[in-house]
């Protein structure tokens, strides 16, 4: 288990009126599975993937994070939570059009402050894994979608974190690119990640080991097979 949310869930205070989010949650991600969220816009799954994320606290209930009790954690020991052990790969990609994409890549080594022997070693080992090492000179604007999202990718990959988490990695793709992303991310959960992606596309069924359903702020299992 690598994440576990114990009745957790989220609320917000809008006025005298309180607005739950996410409703009270049990869900546990394992390593080796590719999890889709799958739900209506509005429903929680953004809320949701934020606090397997570490970037909110929730509301009530318990979060536990690679061993780590969420709750009870100070800021900065989230930041360093979440730059050690989760990746984040999202629909605009959130590369810095300054940066070549080798520097984009090197970003959260950066952050760590890695040295530049293994900042190099470990942002050509990402580049490699996504097939991109032809492109480290690129800046992101002299990329397609699908370029773009593998580099994204890559700089989730580069400080090996345990869980990859997906914001919609595949809307802005073309049909190509959308295997290439998604083949990718597959590879990444056999190999002993956790992978949670949400999405709105059954194209991705095919990829996953499982899925939930997310609606009015309240999370369940999903059969596979009727994600249309």
């Amino acid at each position: 288990m690598l994440a576990r949310l114990e009745g957790a869930g989220k609320q917000y205070q809008s006025g005298d009126q309180t607005i739950v989010a996410l409703q009270a949650t049990d869900l546990e991600l394992q390593p080796k599975e590719l999890l889709l969220i799958i739900g209506p816009s509005g429903s929680g799954k953004t809320t949701l993937l934020s606090l397997i994320g570490c970037v909110i606290y929730p509301s009530f209930g318990e979060l536990y994070v690679n061993g780590h009790h969420i709750n009870t954690m100070k800021q900065r020991e989230l930041a360093a939570l979440r730059l050690s052990t989760i990746g984040f790969v999202f629909q605009q990609f959130n590369l810095l059009a300054p940066l070549t994409a080798e520097e984009n890549v090197a970003m959260p080594l950066k952050l760590q402050g890695a040295r530049s022997g293994e900042i190099r070693k470990k942002v050509n080992h990402a580049l490699e894994m996504v097939g991109m090492s032809d492109r480290r000179g690129n800046l992101p604007k002299q990329l397609s979608g699908g370029q773009q999202q593998r580099i994204a990718i890559a700089r989730a990959l580069v400080t090996n974190p345990k869980i990859i988490l997906c914001d919609e990695p595949t809307a802005a793709l073309d049909k190509d690119s959308f295997s290439v992303v998604m083949q990718e991310l597959k590879l990444l959960a056999e190999s002993g990640k956790s992978v949670a992606v949400v999405t709105h596309d059954p194209r991705l069924k095919q990829y996953a080991t499982r899925a939930v359903e997310v609606i009015n702020g309240y999370v369940s299992p999903m059969d596979l097979g009727s994600f249309n």
